[in-house]
């Protein structure tokens, strides 16, 4: 029997501060206008002193299980996409286990592929559910940017943003993750990153990232996944109800909803309130469309990402 993976419930979380433009033009030398002509974004959420990755991601995980109708003690898989975690190790996906008592002895860990990690991790999950060997997954994507922003640098202080949400998969007998595409090109590492104590002693913790080449980047590369997924799935772009894209940059969702011939009302945008959550971003965005009714049960869903690696990928869903 072929075993398929289905999502059966949301949920996500973000801080409750907000920092929005007018805050940032009394901090770095830019505006309101330059900010949402360049990125769209209008505000950004940041979290507070005692808030973690785990525990962002363990407000997600409870509102999705809830929503699910299942608990805890369902979850047979846990795994996490951030590039944030809480401590080197062990991964945030094992204090995520903890805090939310799972006693069975569960596989839990963590992908790190920056703004992919989300799709990474989703594709992960839906292969242990495709072999038969579990039922019931838990997927989350949670970041902690904000600890990493020096905040006197305009390039980047205006996109990141704090947040968590997940999925919650199990078994069934037709398909709901259809596919899933992942891919990486390490040549372009030095294009973003962020350098750690241990092995870049001279260099702050802080973001770093080029920009332009960067955009360039992923405008090309998320032409080319949405390409190779509706080809793998013998789909056209007209069955394409919803594009739940990576929420870094609007210019960039709109080549991207232009390519595919989708009206900007078919796609699900959060990045003007949220700014860029990196792996958070489109469960987030999923979260709140299923929840305010504009995705309704069999819906053909397309989820496509870019991020620091350089990472892409995308999921062709049916809901």
């Amino acid at each position: 029997m072929t075993h398929y993976a289905r999502i059966v419930g949301t949920g996500g979380y973000l801080p409750e501060k907000v920092l929005d433009n007018a805050q940032l033009e009394k901090m770095v030398d830019t505006s309101d206008q330059w900010i949402l002509e360049r990125t769209g974004i209008a505000q950004r959420h940041i979290m507070a002193d005692h808030e973690t990755t785990s525990s962002m991601s363990e407000i997600a995980a409870r509102r999705s299980l809830d929503a699910a109708g299942l608990t805890p003690e369902d979850v047979e898989l846990i795994v996490i996409g951030t590039s944030t975690p809480d401590r080197f190790f062990p991964s945030t996906a094992t204090i995520l286990q903890q805090r939310l008592g799972i006693k069975n002895a569960c596989p839990a860990f963590d992908v790190s592929a920056t703004c992919s990690g989300f799709i990474y991790a989703l594709s992960v999950a839906e292969k242990f559910i495709k072999s038969g060997s579990i039922k019931t997954a838990l997927v989350i994507g949670a970041e902690s940017l904000t600890r990493l922003v020096d905040w006197t640098d305009r390039s980047t202080c205006i996109l990141f943003s704090d947040g968590a949400a997940g999925v919650v998969l199990t078994a069934d007998n037709t398909p709901g993750i259809i596919s899933t595409h992942i891919h990486s090109d390490g040549s372009h590492h030095e294009l973003m990153y962020a350098p750690n104590h241990i092995g870049e002693l001279d260099e702050p913790p802080y973001i770093k990232m080029k920009g332009n080449e960067v955009f360039k980047l992923a405008v090309n590369t998320l032409s080319d996944v949405v390409d190779q997924t509706l080809a793998h799935n013998d789909l056209q772009k007209s069955d394409i109800d919803w594009l739940i894209p990576h929420q870094a940059n609007l210019r960039i969702i709109k080549a991207t909803a232009k390519k595919l011939g989708l009206p900007m009302e078919r796609v699900i945008l959060t990045v003007r309130d949220q700014g860029n959550t990196s792996a958070a971003s489109i469960p987030l965005a999923l979260d709140i469309a299923i929840r305010d009714g504009r995705i309704q049960q069999g819906d053909m869903l397309l989820f496509e990402t870019f991020g620091a690696g350089l990472t892409w990928g995308s999921a062709m869903v049916r809901y």
